[in-house]
């Protein structure tokens, strides 16, 4: 059975809760979390906070922009120069 999918924000919340009070039992009880996801969790976002994770987020949503815009750009100049090299 798939479990929820937590939000980045919501993981961070999580961790947070952990650290504040409660112990990681008794916080993956909580919300119905294995112990094994809270460390992976721990691991990826250990230090991060919320803003920091949504700034990462759209960080990583610019990247991926340029990353295509730099494919059909280099798509683009392939062509152009396979048609060049075709009239020669």
């Amino acid at each position: 059975m798939k479990g929820k999918r937590y939000s980045t924000e919501d993981k961070i919340r999580i961790l947070r809760q952990a650290d504040a009070s409660q112990s990681i039992v008794e916080v993956c009880r909580e919300h119905n979390l294995s112990q094994v996801s809270f460390h992976r969790w721990k691991k990826q976002f250990g230090q991060m906070e919320v803003n920091e994770a949504k700034r990462l987020k759209e960080l990583e949503r610019e990247n991926t922009e340029l990353k295509k815009m730099l494919a059909e750009s280099l798509l683009e100049i392939r062509v152009l120069k396979f048609v060049c090299e075709k009239k020669l």
